[in-house]
């Protein structure tokens, strides 16, 4: 008898109802995510989740009031199991920063192809999504050029700063070194003649011992200790 898979449920936070009705639509055409309901602000967002218990929040950048970055950090601290994925017209790399730092999962430009949304957003909902190449690239040139993010005080962090000590073995080093190049689970297992099942359970360990969210983070915890050229 095959097993029930359930949908994953998915909650859309966008102050604009077109934005809202252009990602439902999206979502609609695949019965792998299921909405469980629609918020038109970040005040609103925070209010009905004990209720609709989302697995996925497709949350808008730009809102008035409570924006998207803010609502993104207040949920963590309540949900911290929750995958949060910012979807915005605009890849600055700023608040992409300040995203990654808030607990957010990933990004998506509104300006995709609608296969490529489903394609990430069911890569996120198993755990299996690789940081975009084109991301990990900028986030090595913001290190390369002496920073990374600033935060809301403006701080920058210089990867020099860092300490290069880490609670990693010599083989989870070398899986993280790959993860900050945007590599998949599989190009990674290939590399290291590993299976993916492996890998997976290395990434789940690395997460675990530095206390961290998804690959973008952990992205920036290798490339502020200098552990990519």
């Amino acid at each position: 008898m095959t097993a029930t898979i359930k949908p994953v449920r998915v909650l859309i936070v966008d102050d604009h109802p077109h934005g809202r009705e252009g990602i439902r639509d999206i979502l609609s055409g695949d019965s792998f995510f299921q909405i469980a309901g629609e918020a038109a602000s970040g005040e609103e967002a925070i209010a009905v989740m004990a209720e609709l218990q989302p697995d996925l929040v497709l949350m808008d950048i730009n809102m008035p009031g409570l924006d998207g970055l803010e609502t993104t950090y207040r949920l963590k601290l309540l949900y911290p199991s929750l995958k949060i994925i910012m979807v915005t017209v605009s890849d600055d790399i700023t608040h992409l920063f300040e995203a990654i730092k808030r607990g957010a999962q990933g990004y998506l430009l509104k300006n995709l192809d609608p296969s490529a949304w489903l394609q990430y957003l069911r890569a996120v909902a198993v755990d299996e999504a690789p940081m975009s190449k084109e991301l990990a690239f900028r986030l090595l040139q913001e290190f390369a050029h002496g920073g990374s993010s600033a935060g809301g005080d403006g701080r920058r962090i210089a990867a020099s700063d860092q300490p290069m000590t880490t609670p990693l073995t010599e083989r989870e080093e070398e899986v993280l070194r790959r993860v900050a190049t945007g590599a998949s689970n599989r190009e990674i297992a290939q590399s290291l003649q590993l299976s993916e099942h492996t890998v997976k359970n290395h990434l789940r360990h690395i997460l675990q011992k530095l206390h961290l969210d998804n690959r973008v983070q952990l992205t920036r915890y290798a490339l502020e200790r200098g552990m990519v050229e």
